[in-house]
Formats: structure tokens, C-alpha cells, sequence
């Protein structure tokens, strides 16, 4: 099951934030779940809900979606277990629901992929807002800004039209729509300190984002992949009390 979840992931290609935006609830809580997918489609978006890690996988086989809300506190296959699994084979959206109020759970949710998180109880206006801020950051290729040039650093490729990186092989690399846009915003400002403060504001829109810690977490993410030696980092550096650096020459391609 989870290889052919694997596949559809895979294939699956986020669209521009639009009425027909289709939204999975994953919730166990029914009156949780009806909750949600009222809101949801009162707001105009398609919504379908799952009460666990199963159901999900059979709606996900049947359907695309172009966001999961995801639910922490699941029975069985928790979602902080499914948020790993989901990211380790695509790179739709998901945008954790939590209980959990600790600074160290919300980054944890971070740091296996998720793109934001809200906290229970939550603020219906905060939460669509959210939603509306990843799906805009998760803009089509088509529907991104034609004069956008693909760059290069150190033999890699970052396509801002495609929302695609690719290695000094060739072989491209997934990113989520957090990990793309830090990625991107530093590419733009090589050998510049930026501010975490900075960094969301070029990655959320001005809109409410998550806390500063959430850069952090994305930021070792991305290492993660670009790095040769995450010990001693030569793209993006730590610059004590000040953020980080991107140290390599950025061109554009073409």
C-alpha cells in the first residue's frame, strides 16, 4: 500500500491557490473532522477527511490532493510517523494540526517535512490563512513568473519556474514548498546575512508564519540535502546573532 501511495505522492503536482483546491482532513475526531471540512468548504475548497493513517492511503490512491491537514495525535500511526512517511515519498503540502503545545513538538513537526503547523484550539482565521499561504507558495510552473531565470551554485540547479533543484549529477532533489522558497530567497542574496526575521518575510508574504524557530528547522532540512558535511557546512553558514549566509557564487542560467 505504502509503495503505490508512494507512486500517486510522486506524480502529484500542487496547484495555485483556486476554489477547486482539494484539501485531506486526517482527523479522528469526528466532530473535529466535520468541523474542518465545513470551514474548509465554506471558504470554497474541496474537502474529503480520513480518521487515520489507512483511510488516508485509500483516498490518496483515488484522489489528488493539494494539501493534508494533518492531525499529531492519531491513533495507531501517529501523524508526526505519517508526516515522515509522506515526505519521504512526495511533496504535497501538509500543514500539521497539534495539540501539542511544547516549542520542541511544533519544530519536531517541522523537522519530518511538515510546511507549517497550528495548534489546537485554533483560530478558524488563522488556520485559513495558513492554508492559503502554502497553496499560494506552492504556485504551478505555469502559473509562476515566466522572466524567472533557473540559477546555479557549485553545480547545482534551482528552477523557480518549475520549483525544482537538481544535483551536480542531474538528479533532482525534493524539496517541500518551505525548504524551495528558503532555498530560493538565498540563491537570490548570495554572500548576505539574512535574518530569520528576514527569511520569513520572504518566504511567508508578510502573512503569519510560523515561529523563528520554524527556520531552523527547514534550514537543517535543506543542509541535509545540499551539504557534503553537515559537521561543517559550506552553503549555508550560521552567522552567530546575526542568521545565515549563503557562501557560493549564484549565477543565473541562460
Amino acid at each position: 500500500m505504502n509503495e503505490m501511495v508512494a507512486a500517486v505522492l510522486a506524480k502529484t503536482t500542487t496547484l495555485k491557490l483556486a476554489s477547486s483546491a482539494r484539501i485531506l482532513v486526517v482527523e479522528d475526531d469526528g466532530d473535529i473532522a466535520a468541523m474542518l471540512t465545513d470551514l474548509l468548504r465554506a471558504h470554497g475548497f474541496e474537502a474529503s477527511s480520513a480518521p487515520n493513517g489507512r483511510e488516508m492511503d485509500r483516498l490518496l490512491l483515488r484522489h489528488s490532493f493539494d494539501l493534508i491537514l494533518l492531525d499529531g495525535m492519531l491513533p495507531g500511526e501517529d501523524g508526526f510517523s505519517i508526516c515522515r512517511r509522506l515526505r519521504g515519498s512526495g511533496q504535497i503540502p501538509i500543514l500539521m494540526l497539534t495539540a501539542l503545545q511544547e516549542d520542541i513538538d511544533k519544530v519536531l513537526g517541522l523537522e519530518l517535512g511538515a510546511d507549517d503547523y497550528v495548534t489546537k484550539p485554533f483560530n478558524s482565521r488563522e488556520l485559513i490563512a495558513r492554508i492559503k499561504n502554502i497553496l499560494r507558495r506552492s504556485t504551478s510552473p505555469e502559473e509562476t513568473d515566466v522572466n524567472l531565470l533557473p540559477m546555479t551554485f557549485s553545480g547545482w540547479k534551482i528552477d523557480p519556474r518549475s520549483r525544482e533543484l537538481y544535483d551536480a549529477d542531474g538528479a533532482q532533489v525534493s524539496m517541500t514548498t518551505a525548504e524551495f522558497d528558503l532555498l530560493w530567497a538565498f540563491c537570490c542574496h548570495p554572500n548576505k546575512v539574512l535574518t530569520r526575521e528576514q527569511l520569513l518575510a520572504m518566504t511567508h508574504a508578510g502573512s503569519a508564519g510560523p515561529i523563528e524557530r520554524s527556520i531552523d528547522a527547514h534550514i537543517s532540512r535543506i543542509r541535509q540535502k545540499i551539504e557534503p558535511n553537515l559537521k561543517e557546512p559550506t552553503f549555508i553558514k550560521t552567522v552567530r546573532l546575526g542568521g545565515y549566509l549563503f557562501a557560493s557564487k549564484v549565477e543565473p542560467v541562460g
